[in-house]
């Protein structure tokens, strides 16, 4: 993307002057120079997006620019199998269906089936043409209920409501766990305490330690890809998708250009418009409590994010980045199998915490496989119970 078109589309969303205001002001302004001002700008456009901020305007943010460029009524909106539409326009409808009741989903930007279905549904009940398709008709229905009609988030209620119905047992819930890298992309390779190991064996390692923890306590765990193989975070959320699963959890490294960077943070959905993944955000807040409590990394909190990873899947998911591989002193936790094992453990007591809904909690930190085991064979014992 050319510089002056960059700066066209941020003076556009009000993010940096207007490349005109010179002629009234009387400043100069450089259209085709990437000048401090402009690199300001691109961080508070990625840093209000929920993009990585570093000032680069790659793949993520120019496509970001892109769908921020996009206002309802500018274009005819439909679902379009193999070239889906994004932008802030599909956002503000999924939205405005959202406040009337026919639209569950997250707020993404994202014109898939379910957008598409709930489009249908509103169009039937308004007593449109129902073709899924939102033109000129559609939009001046959305904009004569608009006003009237605002409600909650019922995306959020949705997901808190299967979480509530499908109990404390963790028994038969389905996960995919997203170990990072693989195949041919192996990271840093750095010395562990039994020679040397990378970065992709590290992530698979604690993968399958989890896998392992999740499946003795009766879940069903699924691995986003095979062990010599680096898909892309779309085909990672594809697969997750094509699981039905219930949660994924994604387990990455992060690195800096500083050696001093450190810690551990844990990443769920949630974008500008202030749609978020209840169920993720709650899922991240476990984890991340979980993961500091035991292991001694540094706390670098939760975040929303609209990485393709947390905004594909149709499930709640969670990235945790769990550490700086160019950090010496979280290199070296992380080499280690006593930290790894404590990872994993937190990660479960984690998704348990998630599905107890603060009953018969414990203090973060605390809650042991064994305990949890005991805690799985109680509640099945219990329901087996009948009534006297």
């Amino acid at each position: 993307m050319a510089v002056t078109e960059i700066r066209s589309a941020l003076a556009a969303l009000g993010m940096i002057d207007n490349p005109d205001a010179d002629l009234t002001t009387g400043r100069h302004v450089a259209l085709d120079v990437f000048d401090e001002d402009l690199d300001h700008a691109v961080r508070a456009f990625q840093q209000h997006r929920g993009l990585l901020v570093d000032g680069m305007v790659g793949e993520a943010t120019f496509r970001a620019l892109k769908e921020a460029s996009y206002q309802l009524g500018a274009r005819t909106l439909a679902h379009q199998f193999g070239a889906p539409m994004y932008g802030d326009d599909v956002a503000t409808l999924q939205a405005r269906l959202q406040d009337l009741g026919f639209y569950t989903g997250l707020v993404d930007g994202h014109f898939g089936l379910q957008t598409h279905n709930g489009l249908m549904s509103y169009q039937r009940e308004y007593g449109l043409f129902p073709d899924g398709i939102c033109g000129p008709d559609t939009l001046r229905s959305l904009y004569f209920l608009g006003s009237r009609v605002t409600g909650g988030s019922l995306h959020a209620i949705r997901e808190e409501e299967l979480v509530r119905r499908s109990g404390p047992r963790l028994s038969g819930k389905r996960i995919i766990i997203d170990p990072g890298r693989g195949g041919d992309d192996h990271g840093l390779i750095m010395q562990g305490p039994a020679g040397p190991i990378s970065e992709a064996d590290i992530l698979w390692d604690l993968a399958t330690r989890l896998e392992g923890r999740m499946t003795a306590i009766g879940m069903d765990t699924f691995l986003s890809r095979p062990g010599g193989r680096s898909p892309s975070d779309a085909e990672r959320a594809e697969t997750a998708n094509s699981v039905g699963a219930d949660l994924m959890i994604s387990l990455r490294f992060t690195s800096h250009v500083s050696p001093a960077a450190s810690g551990v943070a844990s990443f769920h959905f949630g974008n500008s418009h202030g749609s978020v993944s209840t169920i993720g955000r709650n899922l991240a807040d476990f984890i991340q409590r979980e993961v500091v409590a035991r292991t001694g990394l540094r706390d670098c909190r939760t975040h929303g994010r609209t990485w393709d990873l947390l905004r594909l899947t149709r499930m709640p998911t969670v990235q945790v980045d769990l550490g700086y591989i160019t950090n010496p002193h979280d290199r070296q936790l992380l080499a280690s199998s006593t930290t790894r094992d404590a990872i994993a453990e937190g990660m479960l007591a984690a998704v348990k915490r998630l599905y107890l809904l603060g009953k018969n909690d414990r203090p973060t930190g605390t809650f042991t496989f064994a305990e949890l085991l005991a805690h799985e064979l109680s509640v099945e014992q219990a329901g087996r119970v009948s009534p006297s």
